[in-house]
């Protein structure tokens, strides 16, 4: 991991790495709690699958929201500082769900979901590229693969760990309580990145804030850059509403109940996710991202085409079969649009942190088909998004070749 031409990891960096990759964890538990909130509020508050989906979109908004923000305050203050200043965001709207489920009020709610997502996009526009800074230029796409992987874990223990709490055969509830715990532990994680020192990595340093609407010129008119954006953007609209919308479909037809959905999603759906993580870091480092990525895009718009049509078993193995070849997406296609830009990576990697919003999108357009035609219709959505990343991924792979 640390040793040869091309380490993953170079070794001068292996304990900043090591950090960083834990806060990848943190992230996945809390995206992953998002789409067992969802199925819980529309149990306990009678609301329809579009009004629940405002969990994911108003978290979402929050990341479009906060990004350039990020962008600009990591240009100025260094990783470190972004990375705290995240985690007091994050620590703050989970230590809100206190007062709301006293309160009971779904908008409430929102406000505290909106608040965690701001901190969340602090954390991953700092993280993100930072990881793919940690070692070889030739390796960066694989090892950011790696610390993504982190990310997976945090994913598959969320939904298991938290639906005892938010379903039960008594009705009863306790959605404070895992927040709670969880503002705590990233309040602690605060403090111990509030006392350690990151190596500021690149040539970020250099540019000063009256440089920052040159940066943003040069991102927009990058032809290369925007492509990612926009690949990335319709990643997420396909990788977020499917996990929003899992419980809801393998629950719909009576195939699972909610709580028996929430642990399937955690070890099938989201166990299969780290894993191929894992599997596509290592793959990586032998054949080229691009090609790689390719393959998976054929697959994704394969398996969600399959859902579509709503044949039973096979549409089934077909949904497991997203998760499976669209995790290398995000980390391929984030490394590949960052590469070679220097001293404008922090601010690119703010405008690619606004793609989540993709998610809310995503999210309410298959809610609205889910209620008016069918779940399995709904997956309409993310075909179309898997299709523009494999029109992506030609195009890389042209550009890659020349």
């Amino acid at each position: 991991m640390t040793d040869g031409k091309h380490a993953l990891v170079s070794r001068q960096y292996l304990i900043p790495f090591i950090l960083v990759a834990s806060l990848f964890f943190m992230w996945g538990f809390t995206r992953s709690i998002l789409d067992v909130l969802n199925k819980h509020f529309q149990e306990t508050m009678d609301i329809t699958i579009s009004r629940s989906s405002m969990v994911q979109a108003t978290t979402y908004i929050g990341y479009f929201l906060m990004a350039i923000p990020a962008g600009l305050f990591l240009t100025r203050f260094g990783y470190r500082r972004g990375v705290v200043l995240g985690l007091l965001l994050f620590a703050t709207g989970s230590l809100l769900f206190i007062p709301c489920d006293a309160v009971g009020s779904f908008d409430f709610f929102l406000i505290a979901l909106f608040i965690i997502g701001c901190g969340l996009v602090v954390l991953e526009t700092a993280a993100n590229p930072y990881v793919t800074e940690l070692g070889d230029r030739a390796t960066g796409a694989s090892r950011l693969n790696l610390a993504q992987s982190f990310n997976g874990l945090g994913c598959i223990i969320a939904p298991a760990a938290v639906a005892p709490l938010l379903f039960s055969d008594s009705g009863e509830s306790n959605v404070a309580l895992p927040y709670s715990v969880m503002g705590i532990a990233v309040l602690l994680v605060a403090l111990l990145f509030s006392k350690i020192s990151l190596p500021e990595i690149g040539n970020d340093s250099t540019i000063k804030e009256n440089n920052t609407g040159r940066t943003l010129g040069f991102l927009l008119r990058n032809r290369h850059f925007m492509s990612g954006v926009t690949a990335l953007f319709f990643y997420e609209i396909a990788e977020i509403s499917i996990n929003s919308m899992f419980i809801n479909y393998v629950t719909y037809d009576g195939w699972l109940t909610p709580s028996t959905a929430a642990v399937v999603l955690s070890f099938g759906g989201l166990g299969l996710f780290m894993l191929a993580r894992v599997v596509g870091s290592a793959i990586m480092s032998r054949i080229k991202a691009e090609k790689v990525l390719f393959v998976c895009a054929i697959l994704t718009v394969t398996g969600a085409l399959l859902v579509t049509f709503n044949l039973g078993t096979v549409s089934k193995i077909g949904l497991f079969s997203c998760y499976a070849f669209e995790a290398i997406m995000f980390p391929t296609i984030f490394a590949i649009s960052v590469r070679g830009l220097g001293e404008s990576t922090k601010m690119a990697s703010s405008l690619l942190m606004m793609t989540p919003l993709g998610g809310a999108v995503g999210t309410i357009l298959m809610a609205l088909v889910a209620d008016s035609v069918s779940m399995a219709a709904a997956f309409i959505v993310p075909v179309i998004a898997y299709f523009v990343v494999l029109i992506y991924t030609v195009r890389a792979l042209k550009l890659q070749s020349n």
